[in-house]
């Protein structure tokens, strides 16, 4: 059985950080591996307490990006 490919939606929010649509697995720089299934936000500001996550941060530094 064919295994079936499933599609991940990557969108760059205005000012806000970046959304992951679908199934994805992280692999951090010391090869620790995450598989997130539902959908994610990752921090572009730099300022999340919860890196990569994004914490609503860029809203209270008014991050433009």
């Amino acid at each position: 059985m064919a295994s079936e490919i499933k599609t991940i939606k990557v969108t760059f929010t205005k000012d806000g950080p970046i959304m992951i649509d679908g199934p994805v697995i992280m692999e951090g720089q010391y090869g620790n591996r995450t598989t997130e299934t539902k959908t994610i936000f990752l921090c572009r500001c730099g300022g999340s307490s919860n890196k990569p996550f994004c914490d609503g941060t860029h809203k209270k530094i008014d991050f433009k990006g």
